[in-house]
């Protein structure tokens, strides 16, 4: 009825025992090891190198590089013990996909690290915007491929999921037509963002105009883009709505722009004078670039008159500044020097005057 105990038996399940585990921290040392020497030769040639991208992948794959140099050796040494092998190969078939693709993972995001510091280097601020944009869209694109690719091969794995995969591909019309209503907005939005960063109508940092709001970029996402106005509002905008409707970007080229300030007088007001003064305070500004500089009469009505006075500046925000100064300094000295220039609602009754004086 009860077993007789046999010191034989427990022997040898101690032995075995003692077996697998100087099996298993022998591979583990052994990785250990390696992966020590590895880093070490790695960073002493990242050390000497100018790239800042190697540094930054370095930092990143350590810890994934180290526990998938553990699962390679102890797929090694179970090849060679059927105890550890049976164990591990079941186990194995989930733990080492997650571990690769949390290496590629992280590989990503050192190469995007790296490559964005490097572009923080860069002088020309328009190439900078450029080169993160694409950079950004790129690298979310790929995260999310090995993601998905990740978790695919895992769930694999699993006997049913994989039953239902037989199934489906038996089915396969059917199953492409329901996966693909399914997933139409997510590729769509996919697709959206690929070719956000490869046309790049707007990027990060870009100054735009959208539904009467100016704002910058923030964020280029694959399903919504963010644009911060001046009061600090985040505007949240379908990525698609870029590529499909019209939006003004004010630095699609270049910062430098050209912007007017218009000033409505009185008909009979004499520009040159205004002229003068314009050009003299605009001149002398420390905002004003340099590079355009003109006062326009643009429209005569009979009850007043718009003059039009157009000035650059090297960004958009000095821009803004130095319109709000000249707009402010212009009618004040209107109102000093020339008072009879601005508008007033008045009556003729010189006629009535003379009328009743009976001149």
């Amino acid at each position: 009825m009860f077993e007789r105990y046999d010191p034989r038996n427990y022997q040898i399940d101690t032995e075995l025992l003692i077996e697998v585990a100087v099996t298993l921290g022998g591979a583990v040392l052994i990785a250990l090891a390696l992966h020590w020497l590895a880093m070490a030769v790695l960073r002493r040639v990242a050390r000497h190198s100018i790239n800042m991208v190697d540094d930054a992948m370095l930092a990143r794959v350590r810890k994934p590089l180290r526990w998938v140099m553990l699962g390679i050796a102890i797929s090694a040494a179970a090849h060679g013990d059927a105890l550890v092998g049976d164990q591990w190969d079941a186990a194995a078939r989930f733990i080492m996909p997650a571990l690769i693709g949390w290496l590629l993972y992280a590989s990503v995001k050192g190469i995007s690290e790296g490559l964005q510091r490097q572009f923080d280097a860069a002088a020309d601020p328009v190439a900078l915007r450029a080169q993160r944009t694409r950079l950004a869209i790129l690298a979310r694109t790929v995260n999310v491929a090995v993601v998905i690719i990740t978790v695919s091969l895992i769930m694999l794995n699993i006997p049913g999921v994989r039953d239902i995969g037989t199934a489906m591909l038996a089915s396969a019309g059917l199953a492409a037509l329901a996966v693909g209503a399914a997933a139409q907005p997510a590729l769509k939005s996919l697709i959206g963002g690929l070719q956000m960063a490869l046309t790049q109508p707007l990027r990060i940092g870009d100054m735009v105009k959208l539904d009467g709001e100016v704002g910058r970029v923030e964020e280029i996402r694959m399903s919504f883009v963010t644009v911060r106005t001046w009061d600090e509002r985040v505007l949240v905008v379908p990525t698609v709505r870029f590529l499909e409707d019209t939006f003004e970007n004010w630095s699609r080229i270049s910062e430098k722009l050209t912007a007017p300030v218009f000033l409505h007088l009185d008909p009979a007001t004499d520009v040159g004078p205004i002229r003068t003064e314009f050009e003299r305070f605009v001149t002398a500004h420390e905002l004003y670039d340099g590079r355009n500089l003109a006062l326009l009469m643009t429209e005569a009505y009979p009850e007043s008159i718009e003059l039009r006075l157009a000035m650059s500046a090297g960004t958009i925000g000095d821009l803004w500044t130095l319109r709000c100064e000249v707009r402010e300094h212009m009618l004040h000295w209107l109102q000093n020097n020339m008072p009879g220039a601005l508008i007033r609602h008045r009556l003729e009754v010189e006629a009535a005057n003379a009328r009743a004086t009976g001149g």
